[in-house]
């Protein structure tokens, strides 16, 4: 059994699609299917279920892909074993990062990465925590800081900070610098990220809780663009205090703590339960602990 072949066939049955797959492996789709082919001719088993939005795997080819992850996994194991008798660790570890912490922890954490793991290759990539859960269970990321991430066997967190949300305003000369009550926030037009973001989730769910629901007057997903409509005098929204001082336009916005009960978001490290960390992902997870400790103010 080759291993290129299985590499192949993990990515096309992890990404769903032999387009994806090939683009992400830097193959023609032509070729990458042969392959799978010569695969499944070895194997005398169907693997894959080709259909109009992509693939899904057989039962033959769900037990392949946990074999294939374990023995894929060996392989980087052995070569990270190998260089440290050079002294470095190798290999590739993917992180994804939230779009509100993007900002603060790529370029710091790019930098130290360099500095520890000289040897090895990082990828980072944004993402909504929910999409990038769903990455890591199937294998497109290594570790990813997650807000509010629902329990799941096939997640293994590491709480890192809580952090309260605030009522982001339009800043004016008669702007109410006090504390606002969380059921007050039902009345108010909202700029607010769509299901499933975790901000929009945490915020029906709280007010929920009270009786009430949100009066979203625009669903938006990019902090960036939330920030400039709120600059501009459409709404309100409800972030982080680092989404707002790390946007360029904290001098026009205004920030109200949100009270009655506290509004808190909870961010966490989380890796694969199902896939034991390489020394080369352990040592991203230690670094990135590290700089939260130090760049995120809880």
């Amino acid at each position: 059994m080759d291993l290129k072949q299985l590499e192949y066939f993990v990515r096309v049955a992890e990404m769903g699609s032999f387009t994806r797959a090939s683009i992400a492996l830097d193959i023609a789709q032509p070729a990458l299917s042969r392959q799978i082919r010569l695969l499944e001719v070895e194997l005398r088993q169907n693997l894959l279920i080709r259909n109009g939005r992509g693939v899904t795997t057989t039962e033959a080819g769900k037990l392949l892909l946990e074999h294939a992850r374990g023995v894929l996994h060996q392989i980087e194991r052995a070569k990270e074993e190998l260089s440290r008798i050079r002294g470095a660790l190798s290999g590739r570890v993917a992180v994804g990062l939230p779009p509100s912490l993007s900002k603060v922890l790529t370029v710091p954490l790019a930098r130290e990465f360099r500095e520890r793991l000289p040897e090895a290759t990082l990828s980072i990539s944004e993402g909504l925590s929910l999409t990038m859960q769903e990455s890591l269970i199937n294998g497109r990321l290594d570790i990813a800081l997650l807000y509010n991430a629902p329990p799941s066997p096939e997640i293994d967190t590491l709480p890192i900070i809580e952090e309260d949300l605030f009522l982001v305003e339009r800043l004016h000369p008669k702007s109410n610098l006090g504390p606002i009550d969380l059921r007050e926030l039902a009345g108010l037009p909202l700029v607010i990220p769509g299901r499933p973001h975790s901000i929009r989730m945490l915020v029906e769910a709280e007010l929920a809780s009270l009786g009430f629901h949100p009066r979203a007057v625009l669903e938006v997903d990019g902090i960036t663009g939330i920030l400039d409509l709120v600059a501009d005098g459409v709404g309100c929204a409800v972030l982080s205090m680092n989404a707002v001082t790390t946007s360029g336009k904290a001098g026009m916005l205004n920030a109200r703590a949100i009270v009655e009960p506290r509004l808190r978001s909870r961010l966490a490290l989380a890796v694969s339960a199902r896939r034991p960390a390489t020394g080369t992902q352990q040592s991203m997870l230690e670094l990135l602990q590290s700089l939260c400790g130090r760049l995120l103010k809880p």
